[in-house]
Parts: structure tokens; C-alpha cells; sequence
């Protein structure tokens, strides 16, 4: 027959649990962040040329990642995916009216085109000039 203590060492004692807790929690587990790949030409030209303010920014980089940092059927055209106007105010944390005035300003200076409501053409280096400048050529969609 065996021991009482080698039968109860067989189970997880509360304490035992405990520190496994610790352990798995200091440690934590490992989530790979994500990352795009953005030109230098924004950080260099743009944000120094045009006087963005911070939802510009974040509504520009939204729409450029959709269509040059993710799988998209229509990127050598440049065009992003379809995206519903409350679903980017929910993600942005924008109000609808905020999000019309952000998109006409981003398509008055030229970086983005509407498509139709809710895709858009996003330029590879946010400007023509930029585009002739490093060479980017969209193939003909329109």
C-alpha cells in the first residue's frame, strides 16, 4: 500500500498553483507585435510640408496600410478595401462629421482619391510628384 504523503504529492497543491501563476504571468506570453512598412518620405517631406493634425495622420495611415502593408487584391492599382464609414469612426474614435472633414482634407492635399464612398486610391508616396519622383506607377484601373 502506498504512503498517504506520495498519494497528495501526486496532486497540485494551492500553493504549487500559485507559484505556476507567478511564473506563467512574469513571463507572459509572447505576442509577436505588428509592424508596416512606411517610406521615410512621410516622416521627412510630408509631415514637415503639410500641416496635419493628429486624426489626419491616423486616418492616412489607416487607409495607407489597408492598401500597401496588407494582402489586397487591388494593390499594384493602388486602391484600397471597402470600408464602412462607422466602422472607421468606431476604430479612429472619429464622429462621421469629423471623419467627411478628415477624408477631404486628406483628398485636398492630394494623398488619397475616393473611389466610391468608402474605398479609396492611395498613393505608394502620398503625392504625384513624390510617385513620378521614386518611379511608382499604378496600372490602369479607372
Amino acid at each position: 500500500m502506498e504512503d498517504i504523503r506520495s498519494v497528495l504529492s501526486q496532486f497540485n497543491t494551492k500553493k504549487k498553483r500559485d507559484q505556476e501563476a507567478v511564473q506563467k504571468a512574469s513571463t507572459g506570453p509572447v505576442q509577436n507585435a505588428s509592424s508596416s512598412e512606411i517610406p521615410d518620405v512621410f516622416f521627412d517631406v510630408i509631415l514637415q510640408q503639410y500641416k496635419l493634425n493628429r486624426q489626419e495622420i491616423s486616418l492616412l495611415m489607416l487607409l495607407y496600410r489597408q492598401v500597401w502593408c496588407r494582402p489586397n487584391l487591388y494593390k499594384s492599382h493602388g486602391i484600397g478595401p471597402l470600408n464602412s464609414y462607422s466602422d472607421l469612426c468606431a476604430n479612429l474614435g472619429f464622429s462621421s462629421e469629423d471623419l467627411g472633414t478628415f477624408l477631404r482634407n486628406l483628398e485636398r492635399y492630394g494623398f488619397i482619391e475616393t473611389v466610391r464612398a468608402g474605398q479609396y486610391f492611395v498613393r505608394k508616396y502620398f503625392t504625384q510628384v513624390l510617385d513620378l519622383q521614386y518611379g511608382q506607377d499604378y496600372d490602369e484601373f479607372f
